[in-house]
Formats: structure tokens, C-alpha cells, sequence
């Protein structure tokens, strides 16, 4: 009996946790202009988005943690850096919830080649989601959202990756 009852409230857990729509979260509808923000990247330079106006700008939110970020950032390496050479493509990456010292410890063992930027206080995470990582989003050479994906999967890389092209192109 306490078996089927643990059975049954785990089920019931999980298919409430999972109802929840993560596009809820997004703080940006598609067409939305981003804001302008500040971020520090791993070698301590300060940078501002509107430094790369006129640009396509792939963003990915990941934790050292998190088993579908560890699935996703292989594929924004080979895929989108080493896949898309358009030097009109900026590629950052922002450790929500890590510190500069860590993710380059971290970024020693795994070699990745895009820029990592520590987002210790998720003040850049804050600006586009309020909840879940991994997080993606594609920003169009005119500084507005094109796409956001939540999570990891094969299917939404070939989304972000047909975004990404598209805007290029035009």
C-alpha cells in the first residue's frame, strides 16, 4: 500500500513539474528588442550587447551542473563555432550562477573555443528568463529576439541553427 501510494504521488509530482510550459518563463516574446546590458567575460573584459549591433548573436545560459547544458554546449562547439564561420555571428555563453575562477577551471578540462562568461548573480539571465536552463536564444542582426529554446534537443539545435543562417543571409 505506502508502495502504490509513492508510486502514485511521484507520477503526480512529476507530470505537475512537467506541465509546467517553460516559454512561460521567457521575460522576451519573439520580435521583442533586446535591452542594452553589460556582461564580463572570462578574461575580465567588460562588454556591452551594443557592442555587437548589426550582428546575429546566439546566446546559451548553462550551469557546470546540468546534464542537458553539458549535452548542448558540445554541439554549440561544433555546430554553430566550427559549423557557422560568418564572422557576423557572435557567440557568448553565460555560467548562470558562476563565478569567473570557476568556469575557467571548468573550461580547462572541456576546451570549448566560443566565449564563456560568468553570470554569478544571473543579472543577464534575469534580463530573458525568470526559470530553467539550459536556456538559447537567437538575436537578429536588428537587436530583436528571432528564437528561444528551453532545454536540450537534437530538434531545437536545428531550429536555432536555421535561425542563426536565415539571419545571416539577409
Amino acid at each position: 500500500m505506502k508502495k502504490s501510494i509513492f508510486v502514485f504521488l511521484f507520477i503526480s509530482f512529476f507530470s505537475f513539474s512537467c506541465s509546467d510550459d517553460p516559454n512561460s518563463h521567457n521575460l522576451l516574446n519573439t520580435g521583442d528588442k533586446i535591452p542594452a546590458f553589460s556582461f564580463t567575460t572570462l578574461d575580465g573584459t567588460i562588454a556591452n550587447i551594443k557592442d555587437f549591433e548589426g550582428k546575429t548573436i546566439f546566446l546559451n545560459f548553462f550551469s557546470t551542473w546540468c546534464s542537458p547544458c553539458l549535452k548542448g554546449l558540445p554541439v554549440i562547439q561544433k555546430q554553430i563555432k566550427e559549423g557557422i564561420t560568418d564572422e557576423n555571428l557572435v557567440i557568448l555563453a553565460f555560467g548562470r550562477g558562476h563565478n569567473a575562477e570557476d568556469l575557467i577551471k571548468w573550461n580547462k578540462e572541456k576546451g570549448f573555443t566560443f566565449p564563456i562568461c560568468p553570470d554569478e548573480n544571473q543579472t543577464v539571465y534575469e534580463i530573458f528568463f525568470s526559470k530553467y536552463i539550459p536556456r538559447n536564444i537567437v538575436i537578429g542582426k536588428d537587436g530583436r529576439v528571432i528564437l528561444q529554446e528551453c532545454g536540450y534537443s537534437e530538434e531545437g539545435f536545428e531550429r536555432i541553427i536555421e535561425a542563426i543562417k536565415k539571419d545571416l543571409e539577409n
